[in-house]
């Protein structure tokens, strides 16, 4: 028996040590050396103490061979995949050897926005209005029928890589040039109209077919500006009063319901959510994956509720024990929690700030070192800091994190490199 990791994230944020301690079989891993690189990591000497682990210098390239070669030999029983861009590479190789898991068209409705905009839609789920991009001719019809601004997106992107906001018609003709070109067409992308509000998110597990655990929180910038933004970026999560929650923890069930299967093999997952809550108070879908989210979500959630929801992924799917999750269903946080960001910006890191010290300070992460050539932030999950706080409230957790966020922005200093 053994288990096949395709892992493309750092390792920080993934102690397969502790978190497969009682495994009785063999762990395999396939990792991506740039992501590592990314945030300071060495490649592990010792395999981490498990059968295989290796690191792949293209793993874009190279990684569904690797991972198909690696399941024949070590005859893996499991294939885990916990980065949104591996879950249809997983799926299949799973529907290939007749392994447990879902299979591709379990996966399809979570990672196609096209599909997930259909489904939802008939289900009666509010969505923007959207459309295939398939050329710039169905762009400008789009554009002509439901006006601007528009969002142009891949249909399975992450991290808001490759999003364009067009909001005039000068915008549009750059970004149709950029994407297509002269008589070019593709089957990547989805065009929308944009949708005016606040992001929220509700972050959770299912189990056996069931919201295990849920609860909503609400990004109080634009995900989509990382590139631009250099100040301190919050996201609380919800006060159980707040109108909000219970809207929101519902609807999420309703998306879930109207993209799962009943009959498949989609039955115990983390997910993301992303909902629009707009300024005449509606609730409109923007997305929602089935795999737990990056950007430390998952270490707030750990704040409310006691469980990391990516180690809840690796256990539920080997058969392991989960005792933390019993009784959670329908159960409020322990406190109110949140976190503040700041976007990489390109440059010479001159100076760090201290760490922080107040105890009401959970964790915090600095990815840059002085010395250091940084690059430009490539997605909204490319951090240069983050601290998780916790609070009674969230209105103390937010004075908190922008008094904090505050702070530590003017201690990093980070001069342009020529």
């Amino acid at each position: 028996m053994a288990v096949l990791v395709l892992h493309r994230n750092p390792f920080e944020p993934f102690p397969y040590q502790r978190w497969l301690a009682d495994y009785d079989g063999d762990v395999v891993i396939v990792a991506a050396r740039d992501k590592l690189e990314a945030f300071g990591e060495r490649v592990p000497p010792d395999h981490l103490g498990f059968r295989h682990l290796e690191v792949l210098d293209d793993y874009e390239r190279d990684m569904p061979g690797r991972a198909a070669a690696l399941a024949e030999q070590h005859r893996v029983s499991h294939v885990l995949a916990p980065h949104e861009a591996d879950l249809q590479v997983a799926a299949a190789l799973r529907e290939r050897r007749g392994l447990a898991g879902p299979y591709p068209g379990d996966i399809l409705p979570f990672r196609d926005k096209l599909v997930m905009k259909r489904l939802a839609g008939a289900a009666g789920i509010p969505v923007a209005p959207y459309a295939a991009a398939s050329d710039a001719g169905q762009v400008r019809a789009f554009v002509a029928e439901h006006g601007l601004p528009v969002v142009l997106k891949q249909r399975a992107g992450y991290n808001s890589i490759g999003l364009r906001i067009v909001r005039d018609e000068a915008g549009l003709e750059a970004v149709l040039a950029e994407a297509f070109g002269p008589g070019r067409s593709r089957d990547d992308l989805i065009v929308e109209s944009f949708v005016a509000g606040r992001m929220c998110h509700v972050d959770g597990f299912v189990r056996a077919g069931r919201t295990a655990v849920a609860w909503p929180s609400q990004y109080q910038y634009d995900l989509a500006s990382f590139g631009t933004d250099p100040g301190p970026r919050v996201d609380l999560a919800l006060d159980p009063q707040d109108p909000l929650t219970d809207r929101l923890l519902t609807l999420v069930d309703r998306v879930l319901a109207a993209l799962t299967d009943r009959s498949g093999r989609l039955t115990d997952h983390a997910f993301h959510a992303e909902v629009f809550h707009t300024p005449d108070d509606r609730l409109v879908l923007c997305e929602i994956a089935c795999r737990s989210s990056g950007g430390k979500v998952r270490e707030v959630f750990e704040v409310l509720f006691g469980v990391n929801l990516a180690e809840l992924e690796v256990r539920t799917q080997l058969g392991l024990p989960t005792p933390g999750l019993d009784g959670l269903a329908g159960s409020r946080p322990r406190t109110m929690a949140g976190q503040v960001i700041l976007m990489k910006r390109p440059g010479l890191v001159r100076a760090v700030p201290p760490a922080p010290e107040e105890e009401w300070v959970r964790r915090h992460w600095y990815w840059a070192r002085p010395g250091q050539v940084i690059p430009p932030a490539a997605g909204s999950a490319d951090f240069l800091a983050c601290v998780v706080a916790s609070a009674p409230s969230r209105a103390e957790c937010e004075a908190r994190l922008r008094k904090l966020g505050d702070r530590i922005a003017a201690g990093f200093e980070i001069a342009e490199v020529s």
